[in-house]
């Protein structure tokens, strides 16, 4: 027996289809959007609509933007000859939340995973490359996680890189602060160990 309209469960299952969102979330979902001002949704599904058409990806660093250079590659007070590898644009958000990068990105869209048939080819190695080959860059910070697909990627552009008059660094993972040891995981320990340093 149906509980809702038919218009109802097209919606749910729309809102089913998003990462993270359950049964119950896209019914709560879909019950305050029938109950919102009819301003609010269409205001939503017209947001919705422009991010299709207006959100692109950055030519250079291959983040999203809504021209053809992204904000971050166009100012003139990044540091351009510092570039810092991640998988994805919401690693490169994250980073600069923390205010603590001031170069720019490169958008690797993706992690090498032979398990899920995903190569060097299928991801933005081969633009790094020749980023790096015009020679401007000085040093590729890497920043992908520290999962198996991340430190296979980071070893494969550390390698790609070799040939290269680039400083290749990566970034340091350990404990977090106010973290204490008996909590933390033995792959975290090990890093934390590997990149201890003078106090």
């Amino acid at each position: 027996m149906k509980h809702y309209p038919e218009a109802m469960y097209r919606l749910i299952r729309q809102f089913c289809k998003l990462p993270g969102i359950g049964q119950k979330s896209a019914e709560r979902f879909a019950m305050y959007l029938l109950s919102a001002p009819d301003t609010e949704v269409a205001a939503l599904s017209k947001s919705i609509g422009e991010l299709k058409k207006q959100v692109t990806v950055c030519k250079t660093c291959f983040c999203l933007s809504d021209q053809e250079t992204c904000a971050i590659c166009r100012d003139p007070g990044r540091d351009s000859g510092l570039v810092c590898v991640v998988e994805s644009p919401a690693d490169m958000a994250a980073i600069e939340k923390s205010g603590a990068f001031t170069g720019v990105y490169h958008v690797l869209q993706g992690l090498i995973s032979p398990m899920d048939g995903i190569g060097p080819e299928e991801i933005r190695i081969r633009e790094l490359v020749a980023r790096v080959r015009a020679g401007t860059v000085k040093e590729v910070v890497i920043a992908t996680s520290t999962s198996v697909e991340g430190e296979a990627t980071a070893d494969y552009i550390d390698k790609a890189l070799k040939s290269f008059e680039v400083n290749v660094t990566r970034i340091a993972s350990g404990v977090p602060m106010g973290g204490e040891l008996k909590y933390i995981d033995q792959v975290t320990l090990k890093k934390a160990m590997e990149a201890r340093r003078a106090v």
